[in-house]
């Protein structure tokens, strides 16, 4: 078996992700998918995740039946740009999703609207430069550690696509939390949700959800914590945000 080799994971809704050995998603990729859900899958929105891989974030939301009528996804690596693009043409969603090979930091007009968006969401790098034990692949590296991009980049860049009003979500390390503050700060995205996962109710967190608002008014709300596990296993929330995909896949594989 080569380790490039593509499969397909159901998400639900009859929405199905086309992923690599190198380009795969985990738990914090769902939980910002959810966490950033379009308001308004009725109205003509646009939105945007900023390298994206292999396109989960917008592809649950195909899954949700939330997903906004253009979904643009930005990925630097041409692999995770051939699988989005291959997911959108099994799924059948070419018309809305819109995968651009790109290096967010250098976005131009030419490849995408900027300043029109509703909402854009990010997965960034969790290491900054100098920190931190280097991954081994190229993909993980340019995934994991800031190199090709950091915060500051990301969310200048979130800011040229935004509208006023628009929403920026990322998540994040809780040691970059005032990183990932001042970064939204200085680009006029107001901080306004902010939210601690933890994988059990007595744990440090090991992530944080957090939007802006381009232009927004001083005011954060800090939201209850989303713990990943009960007493007796997944909470009930994780079993909410899973649910649809899981239940789906299981009824897909039964009628198979």
């Amino acid at each position: 078996m080569g380790t490039n080799r593509n499969t397909e994971e159901y998400l639900g809704g009859g929405i199905t992700v086309c992923v690599s050995q190198n380009h795969k998603f985990g738990t914090d990729a769902v939980l910002l998918s959810d966490f950033s859900l379009p308001k308004d899958a009725k109205k003509p929105e646009l939105a945007c995740d900023l390298g994206s891989g292999c396109g989960i974030i917008p592809l649950l939301w195909f899954g949700r039946g939330c997903a906004p009528q253009k979904v643009y996804a930005v990925e630097i690596q041409s692999e995770g740009a051939a699988l989005m693009k291959l997911s959108a043409e099994k799924n059948k969603i070419g018309d809305r999703f819109f995968p651009v090979e790109a290096n967010m930091t250098t976005l131009s007009s030419a490849q995408l609207p900027l300043g029109r968006f509703e909402l854009v969401t990010c997965n960034p790098p969790y290491k900054a430069e100098g920190t931190g034990i280097k991954s081994r692949t190229d993909a993980d590296l340019i995934a994991r550690h800031e190199g090709s991009c950091d915060i500051f980049s990301v969310c200048k860049t979130a800011a040229r696509l935004l509208r006023f009003s628009g929403r920026f979500c990322i998540c994040l390390r809780p040691e970059r939390l005032a990183d990932a503050v001042y970064a939204m700060r200085e680009n006029k995205l107001e901080p306004k949700r902010l939210r601690f996962i933890h994988q059990r109710a007595a744990a440090e967190p090991w992530l944080f959800l957090m939007e802006g608002r381009r232009g927004g008014k001083q005011g954060l709300r800090v939201e209850p914590p989303l713990i990943v596990e009960g007493e007796n296993g997944p909470s009930d929330e994780i079993k909410r945000i899973y649910r649809q995909f899981y239940e789906e896949k299981q009824s897909k594989t039964i009628t198979e």
